[in-house]
């Protein structure tokens, strides 16, 4: 079942990547977390993977391949469109014309770090906690 896969979070800066995994660690996110520093080494890992993973939080600005391409990529591939993972960004800038590209990929939310330990906890909890409580292809 999907909802106990793996957490997939594609970002480059480790710190961000430390804090990530302390917070959804604090709020009882028992689920494996997978850490990527680009779009394509996430790409390759989904691609080979026999994992259902649970959601993927991807940051946007990265080298090799951005957030954007990788959910292109994804929505290339028809074997990756096909399992469904919700697939959020979470990025320092909201800039709009990357929220209006995003959408149009079809992404299922689009968020900005929070400042705060606290706020981001309240987040993520928040994410989180609403992809386990929804019903969607790739959960059942």
């Amino acid at each position: 079942m999907a909802k106990t896969g793996p957490i997939i979070i594609v970002e480059d800066d480790l710190e961000d990547q430390e804090v990530i995994a302390d917070v959804l660690q604090l709020n009882g996110v028992t689920n494996e977390l997978k850490f990527f520093s680009n779009g394509k080494e996430a790409l390759d890992y989904l691609t080979e993977t026999i994992d259902h993973p649970f959601l993927i939080i991807c940051d946007i600005n990265m080298p090799v391949m951005n957030g954007l391409e990788l959910k292109d990529e994804i929505n290339k591939n028809e074997s990756l469109a096909q399992k469904c993972i919700p697939f959020i960004y979470y990025t320092t800038h909201a800039e709009k014309h990357a929220v209006e590209k995003a959408y149009h990929m079809a992404v299922q939310g689009f968020f900005q770090k929070p400042g705060t330990i606290n706020e981001m906890q309240q987040l993520l909890n928040q994410v989180v906690g609403y992809w386990l409580s929804s019903f969607y292809p790739n959960n059942q």
